[in-house]
């Protein structure tokens, strides 16, 4: 049966203001059983009301839903949620007036009606991780997201003993590797990630590239940014200084688009 998702912001919000200082991510990945997601999507559509309220209200600055493919019951989430703030007390505290954003979403929905949807979003999905994120540098680009954009997440792990090297070798060698791709026109933007917490995850940080579809995304480009010696050098030594330990590749989906058409790869 198919189900249509109405998410009216923010992914291409959270591409345009990631040219700020200041951005912090909380990622929501979600494991839902096949025979709840038709109700785990109307629960989605329900939250989306009170996250726009959020936005307006200040306590957020976006939100945003992604769909995983494949995303059978045993790769343990289907979905992924992204909460954008612009401090990160807001986000660590959970800071705002949630009850406000939820009467002004549904200023006539009874305390009875309210609390059967809160127990629907519990039943309809477990919470498989939750992740929050800085974002410490990125690509100077006029990139704006829109229908069809690809992203892809690369999961890094920083090796022990070499987290500041890694963080480095990203700042200065891989980010002019990226910079040229952008300038070149074969990539939209490139992002670089901090997770602030757990301490202990698989990854320590999230590259994010973007590309404003799949054409660009596979664009051949044999010969390569032309790098400096010791820009080389450098990109090798990065290298050695972390793990890919997953890598996500979405698309970006439209306000209404139905859900079984979504296309988003998870490897």
């Amino acid at each position: 049966m198919k189900k249509t998702i109405f998410i009216t912001i923010f992914f291409s919000l959270f591409c345009h203001i990631t040219g700020q200082n200041n951005l912090y991510l909380v990622y929501e990945f979600m494991r839902v059983d096949n025979e709840q997601e038709g109700t785990y999507m109307d629960i989605e559509t329900f939250w989306q009301k009170i996250h726009e309220e959020r936005v307006k209200n200040g306590d957020i600055i976006g939100w945003d839903l992604w769909r995983l493919q494949p995303g059978g019951e045993d790769q343990g989430y289907q979905y992924l949620t992204v909460n954008l703030y612009d401090d990160k007390v807001k986000m660590m505290s959970g800071a705002g007036d949630f009850w406000k954003a939820v009467t002004q979403a549904y200023p006539n929905l009874s305390e009875e009606k309210l609390n059967e949807k809160f127990n629907q979003t519990s039943k309809s999905r477990d919470l498989a991780v939750r992740l929050y994120v800085e974002q410490v540098d990125k690509t100077e680009d006029e990139f704006e997201v829109s229908v069809g954009t690809v992203a892809i997440f690369h999961m890094m792990q920083a090796v022990e003993g070499k987290y500041w090297e890694y963080e480095e070798g990203e700042r200065k060698a891989w980010k002019t590797w990226h910079q040229q791709q952008v300038d070149n026109n074969t990539k939209g933007s490139w992002k670089f990630n901090r997770i602030m917490m757990p301490s202990n995850n698989h990854a320590s940080h999230i590259t994010v590239n973007m590309f404003k579809n799949w054409d660009q995304r596979y664009m051949e480009s044999p010969a390569g940014p032309k790098l400096s010696a010791s820009t080389r050098r450098a990109l090798n030594k990065g290298v050695l200084a972390r793990e890919v330990k997953n890598v996500y590749q979405f698309e970006k989906m439209s306000p209404t688009q139905d859900i079984n058409s979504i296309v988003i790869v998870f490897r």
